[in-house]
């Protein structure tokens, strides 16, 4: 998935000329240090606590009755201190398609109102994040026997640091006239909310619309970063509609960012990184190059299944991208390719693997449906396999006709060789599935594994492995989990509004009520997620319409499983379809290629995407048929 923050086209970003902004850049970059290490020396605690956990319990079989409580208590400081950097990177995930194209004065005005929307939110729920802190003080844990408040702390600490470096950006803002009409705005849109409060009330339902569309809406088209939109909707429709203490807004939030099958994110994307740095993602590309490089299109082939075996490590689709591009399309280029086909096929690629294991978006649902992880881990292969057919299919048919005169055929005992280099990377996918579906560890432990056995090849076997880059990717791999689990924590608060509302179930009466039953069902679905993952990525569609949508499913006879992979590739498709999928531009970047170039060579690939998913759709089978009964 594409990770667009807030840029400093209106911010101080640069050397700044005065004095005063050279104290507050240099301020800012000292307490982001002081922020970044702790954070980064929590990602490898939560590594060594989950690994020793599963070695005591499969190898020792004396369980650690206290892991998964420190762990549960050290993650969401993770999570909370990752937003924090997420916020001093820029690196909260935005919709920036419709702010990129406005005029410079109206570009730089948005920016910060993106920053004064964030700040906000975080100004109104920082007292209610306190008092929640200070009731869970009250409750003693039961393993390790101490306050709730040492992990209820990390709300109020992480909503108080991301508001302390919100303040610093917008001081360091060049355009005084943008940031006083920024900050006016938004004062005056939340002081016209307060006056209208006593008409608002008796309006019942339609504030839904007012909240969670118009004004959800309307900010995450403004570039406000998605998760402070989540929030300032459902913070204004609590607060202006209903008798709710805000403190339930954080009991929620708190309640989605703790689910300790999420810590398996960070892990995985810290995976990712390491795959990439270790050399075993080159290993794996170098053999396909060498077995198909000769053949027509054999390289786009290579894309394709790069994409697949990278995709079943990282779990994080920006991960994916960055370990297979840089590799492959220096020698696609050199062949004859078209920067604009070749960005196409990556992105088509990313949607293709959304449901292939551990990816993130399985995690999620996982999560918050209730499914089996397991079930899941075993049912997304089939699915990104059938796409790949399809991708596969079209690029037969676009390269039947490429000049290969100039290409070599690599000789078999190279082909061989390069297997045996590529073989203890291509395994790992294998190893992860395999200690989840065999019990050897959670879904949560299994990304401690794939890192042990990552370090170990990455040191013995291909004698990759730059030290120096370890603190980077350790803070790259809180960042980007801080700014997921962010928006995971504001759309449960939002999911939890529309189900208190009643709106859930109205939903289910009326999707239950469709005719044609399961299969309008599914189709309407495809629909409304290819539309929710271009506007709201796949995570926040998904907590948000998750918990709403799958006993819908099992009540008109889809099985889970089947509903998860339909959604998730729905959703991926959306999510790398132009002009909105953040994931197309997310592509773009990786290859360096504008995105205009590849907007009309896009649109075949993302057909014959739309055609695998029909398929997916019409025949269960491929989804649940290696499940256990």
């Amino acid at each position: 998935m594409a990770h667009a923050g807030i840029t400093d086209t209106a911010i101080g970003a640069a050397t700044p000329r005065s004095a005063r902004r050279s104290l507050l850049a240099t301020l800012e970059h000292r307490l982001g240090l002081l922020v970044e290490i702790p954070t980064a020396l929590l990602v490898v605690v939560e590594i060594i606590i989950l690994f020793a956990g599963v070695v005591s319990r499969y190898v020792l079989h004396s369980p650690l009755i206290w892991s998964d409580e420190l762990a549960s208590i050290l993650f969401l400081w993770l999570a909370m201190l990752g937003a924090v950097v997420a916020l001093r990177r820029s690196e909260h995930m935005r919709m920036t398609a419709l702010v990129a194209s406005a005029r410079p004065a109206l570009r730089a005005f948005l920016e910060v109102v993106a920053i004064c929307g964030g700040l906000a939110f975080l100004l109104l729920v920082a007292w209610p994040a306190y008092e929640y802190a200070y009731e869970e003080s009250y409750i003693t844990t039961p393993a390790l026997q101490i306050s709730n408040v040492w992990r209820a702390a990390a709300l109020p600490v992480g909503i108080g640091l991301m508001a302390l470096f919100a303040l610093l950006r917008l001081a360091q803002t060049r355009n005084v006239r943008a940031l006083l009409a920024a900050i006016a705005c938004v004062a005056v849109l939340i002081g016209a909310l307060w006056i209208v409060q006593p008409w608002l009330r008796p309006l019942g339902n339609l504030n839904l619309v007012i909240f969670f569309v118009l004004i959800a809406g309307s900010c995450v088209f403004a570039g406000v970063p998605i998760a402070f939109a989540f929030g300032l909707s459902i913070l204004g429709y609590l607060a202006l509609t209903t008798h709710t203490p805000l403190m339930v807004l954080i009991g929620r939030m708190d309640e989605g960012m703790s689910h300790l099958i999420l810590l398996s994110v960070p892990l995985f994307v810290f995976l990712g990184l390491l795959i990439e740095m270790t050399g075993m993602a080159r290993a794996m590309v170098g053999f396909l190059a060498n077995l198909l490089g000769h053949v027509r299109g054999g390289l786009h082939y290579v894309l394709v299944g790069a994409m697949y075996l990278v995709s079943g490590i990282s779990g994080s689709k920006a991960a994916d991208m960055a370990a297979v591009a840089p590799v492959l399309f220096p020698e696609m280029k050199a062949r004859g390719a078209k920067p604009g086909d070749l960005v196409a096929l990556l992105s088509a690629t990313g949607a293709q693997t959304e449901t292939i294991p551990p990816s993130l978006v399985l995690i999620t649902i996982g999560s918050v449906t209730g499914v089996s992880i397991a079930a899941l881990f075993t049912g997304g292969l089939l699915p990104g396999l059938v796409l790949a057919i399809t991708l596969s299919t079209l690029v037969w048919w676009r390269y039947r006709h490429e000049d290969l005169s100039h290409v070599k055929k690599v000789r078999a005992g190279e082909i061989l060789r390069s297997f045996f280099i590529a073989l203890p990377a291509i395994a790992l996918p294998f190893v992860i599935r395999a200690a989840v579906v065999e019990g050897v560890a959670t879904a949560t432990e299994v990304s401690t594994i794939g890192i042990v056995y990552a370090l170990v090849i990455g040191l013995v076997v291909y004698r990759q492995f730059d030290w120096k880059r370890l603190r980077p990717m350790l803070v790259e791999t809180a960042s980007l989990s801080g700014a997921i689990l962010l928006i995971i924590g504001t759309a449960t608060g939002m999911a939890w509004g529309l189900t208190q509302s009643g709106f859930s179930r109205s939903l289910a009466a009326a999707m239950t009520g469709l005719p044609g039953g399961s299969v309008t069902f599914i189709a309407v679905s495809i629909v409304a997620f290819m539309i929710l993952g271009s506007v709201l990525e796949g995570i926040p569609a998904i907590v948000l319409f998750g918990p709403l949508l799958f006993p819908i499913a099992q009540a008109v006879g889809v099985h889970e499983v089947h509903y998860a992979m339909i959604v998730i590739l729905a959703m991926g498709i959306g999510l790398f379809a132009p002009p909105f999928g953040v994931g197309y531009y997310a592509a773009c970047a990786v290859g360096r290629v504008d995105p205009a170039e590849g907007i009309r060579p896009i649109w075949g690939y993302m057909l014959a995407l739309l055609i695998g998913l029909i398929i997916v759709a019409a025949f269960p089978w491929i989804s649940i048929g290696f499940l256990k009964t």
